[in-house]
């Protein structure tokens, strides 16, 4: 149950696939409204600036963060390609595990078949 919650705040859940939630703010909006900030000297306060932009604050903090750690300024987060590896090695490990119940259920199933004495 705390797993598919976790899956349900991550993205849409739709049947044993699941979306992610569709982004509010259009790309360029989040390349300029960075660009904006690294330019401006001194440093524009976060919140002045993202109510200027007409987008939440957090959006805007989170957008900077995030290109900090893309151009290797900050070694606590995960940059956008390590993020993405990681999301393809989540989604490969599921499907090898999937993959490897239905083997297993196969072994069993075949196992049975050929050794009638063995209960079942």
């Amino acid at each position: 149950m705390r797993e598919w919650l976790v899956e349900c705040q991550m993205g849409i859940v739709k049947g044993d696939v699941t979306m992610s939630a569709p982004m509010k703010y259009p790309l360029e909006l989040r390349e300029r409204a960075v660009a904006m900030y690294r330019a401006a000297d001194p440093k524009p306060v976060i919140r002045h600036m993202a109510k200027d932009l007409g987008v939440h604050h957090e959006a805007l903090r989170n957008w900077i963060r995030q290109d900090e750690a893309d151009r290797s300024e900050r070694g606590d987060r995960l940059t956008s390609g390590e993020k993405d590896e990681l999301a393809a090695l989540r989604k490969e490990v599921r499907d090898l595990r999937r993959a490897n119940e239905v083997l297993r259920t196969a072994s069993a199933f075949f196992a049975a078949q050929l050794d009638p004495t063995r209960p079942r």
